[in-house]
């Protein structure tokens, strides 16, 4: 992803909010099933990591990319935002 790409969806996400939250359970595989899901749905999320959550949330965004096969747009505070591309027929998101 190239850094123009990038910036185009700090964009876009920047007027979304959370729809997914981590707490204290950490990344578990229900979380991971949910987070693959929203992805084919949306494209781009942003999931919020819970005050009750020990674990870095850098370190869970590259985890969470690595299992849902997805790309780690930008971590800021206790905020992630994920993006993995849809499928041909069924594009949402066109990056520059």
């Amino acid at each position: 992803m190239t850094s123009k790409q990038r910036a185009y969806l700090k964009g876009l996400a920047m007027t979304m909010d959370p729809i997914l939250q981590l707490g204290k359970s950490s990344v578990t595989p229900e979380n991971t099933k949910s987070v693959a899901e929203a992805l084919e749905a949306r494209e781009l999320i942003k999931i919020h990591v819970l005050q009750n959550c020990a674990d870095d949330p850098k370190v869970l965004a590259q985890m969470l990319a690595e299992r849902t096969h997805s790309e780690v747009v930008q971590v800021i505070g206790k905020k992630i935002v994920l993006y993995k591309q849809g499928k041909e027929d069924k594009r949402k998101i066109t990056l520059p």
